[in-house]
C-alpha cells in the first residue's frame, strides 16, 4: 500500500431536508451573511422562501448576490468591492458549481479585498495564504462537487479558465440537501450528472487515487448507477443518491485529481462558450475508449484497466466483456442523453490543436496513461 494523503474537507451535513439547518449552522460564525445565489431556479422553489422566513426568524441580517453564468474574475472582484465594508461575517453559496465557486472565491478575497486575478493560477503572481471568511456550500445540483473542493473555477470567455484554489477556501460545511434538486432543470441535471460520473470514473483510475478514495469513490459509482436514471424522472431516493454520488465525485476531485476529459473541458470551456457538463458528457466515452487502447497497447499490466473493467462489470450486462461494456455503455448513454457534437458550439477541425496545445494542465497530468497529441485529437474528432 503506497503512502498518501486526504487534504480537509468540510464539515458534512447529508439528507433530505438538510436546509433547514443552514440557520443553525450560519448561527455558528455570525449574524450578518452574504448569499450568493444562482439566477433562477432556486429562487423560484418554494425552498427560498423558507430560507427568507428561518432567516427572518433565526435573526439573521442578510444581503444576497447573483451568478447567472460561469463566475469571471471581474464578477468575484466587483463582488467583493460591494461588499468588503459591509461587516458580512459569512457567505452562504446556494446554487450550482458555478454559484459555489464563486461564493468561495468571495469568502477568500472579501477581508482582503484583492483582486482575484493576482492568485489565479498561470495568471497572477500572489502565493495565496490569506484570512479567509466562513463559507457554507449549498449546492442545488448534483455534479461539480465544489462543496467540497478547495478551487473556485474562473473563466474570462475566450481567453482562459483558471482556478483560485487554497486549503482556505474549502467550506467549513457542506450541506447537501438532495430534495433541492427538484428545482433543477432535466437538462442541467443531465449535464451535471455526466460531470459527476466523470469525476468519479477519472478520480478511480487517476494516478493519484489511494485505498480510502478508492472506497469512496467506488460507492459514489454504486450510488451514481443505481439513481442517475431515477432522478431525472423525479425519484426521491435516486435524487438521493445521485447527490451522494456528486459529493464524491467532488471528494475524489478534491484528492487524487481528474483526467484527460477535464484536461480537454477546460480549454474547451475556455475558447468556445460550451458548457462543462457538455464537454465531460461529449467526451467521456471516447476518452475511455482511448485510455483502455493506450494502456492495454503500452501499460497491459496497469491497474487501471482492471479498475475500468469493475466500473464496466457494475454497469453493463453480465454477458458483456467488461472493458467493452464500459465503453459500450457510455457510448448509449451519450446518444441516450441527447449529449451535444462539439460542433454544436462553433468548434471546428481547425480548432482542434489550439485545444491539445492548451490540455496539458493538472487534470491530464494525473490521467493513468500520458496521451499522445495524436490520441488526443482522435478523441476530439469522435465528437466533432
Amino acid at each position: 500500500m503506497n503512502d498518501f494523503q486526504i487534504a480537509r474537507l468540510p464539515r458534512i451535513i447529508f439528507g433530505a431536508g438538510s436546509l433547514q439547518k443552514l440557520c443553525a449552522e450560519i448561527l455558528n460564525f455570525g449574524d450578518r451573511v452574504l448569499l450568493i445565489t444562482g439566477a433562477k431556479s432556486f429562487h423560484n422553489s418554494p425552498y427560498w422562501a423558507e430560507l427568507r422566513h428561518d432567516l427572518h426568524k433565526f435573526g439573521i441580517d442578510w444581503v444576497e448576490a447573483k451568478i447567472t453564468s460561469e463566475p469571471s474574475p471581474s464578477q468575484i472582484d466587483e463582488i467583493v468591492n460591494d461588499f468588503k465594508n459591509e461587516s458580512i461575517k459569512i457567505v452562504v453559496g446556494i446554487g450550482g458549481g458555478s454559484v459555489l465557486d464563486a461564493a468561495k472565491a468571495v469568502a477568500g478575497l472579501l477581508p482582503s479585498g484583492d483582486s482575484v486575478v493576482d492568485y489565479l493560477e498561470g495568471v497572477g503572481d500572489k502565493t495565496f495564504n490569506n484570512k479567509t471568511l466562513p463559507f457554507i456550500a449549498v449546492p442545488t445540483t448534483a455534479g461539480t462537487g465544489s462543496e467540497a473542493t478547495k478551487n473556485a473555477v474562473l473563466t474570462l470567455s475566450g481567453q482562459f479558465k483558471k482556478s483560485f484554489r487554497h486549503e482556505n477556501l474549502v467550506a467549513q460545511v457542506a450541506i447537501v440537501d438532495p430534495d433541492l434538486l427538484q428545482s433543477c432543470p432535466r437538462n442541467l441535471l443531465i449535464l451535471n450528472g455526466m460531470d459527476a460520473f466523470t469525476q468519479l470514473l477519472e478520480s478511480f483510475v487517476s494516478t493519484n487515487a489511494n485505498p480510502m478514495t478508492d472506497a469512496l469513490v467506488w460507492s459514489g459509482l454504486q450510488g451514481f448507477q443505481s439513481g442517475f436514471f431515477g432522478a431525472l424522472e423525479g425519484d426521491s431516493e435516486c435524487r438521493c443518491r445521485l447527490s451522494y454520488a456528486a459529493l464524491m465525485s467532488g471528494i475524489g476531485l478534491a484528492q487524487t485529481g481528474l483526467g484527460a476529459v477535464h484536461g480537454l473541458a477546460a480549454p474547451i470551456g475556455a475558447f468556445f462558450d460550451c458548457p462543462h457538463g457538455v464537454a465531460c458528457g461529449t467526451l467521456v466515452a471516447e476518452t475511455t475508449a482511448i485510455n483502455i487502447k493506450a494502456l492495454q497497447d503500452r501499460a497491459p499490466n496497469h491497474s487501471a484497466l482492471d479498475k475500468y473493467a469493475a466500473v464496466g462489470q457494475l454497469l453493463a450486462k453480465e454477458d458483456e466483456h467488461p472493458l467493452e461494456a464500459l465503453i459500450s455503455t457510455l457510448r448509449d448513454w451519450t446518444a441516450q442523453l441527447n449529449i451535444p457534437l462539439l460542433n454544436a458550439y462553433n468548434i471546428k477541425a481547425t480548432d482542434l490543436d489550439r485545444i491539445i496545445e492548451n490540455s496539458r494542465g493538472n487534470s491530464m497530468k494525473t490521467n493513468p496513461i500520458l496521451l499522445e497529441d495524436q490520441e488526443i485529437k482522435k478523441i476530439l474528432q469522435q465528437r466533432l
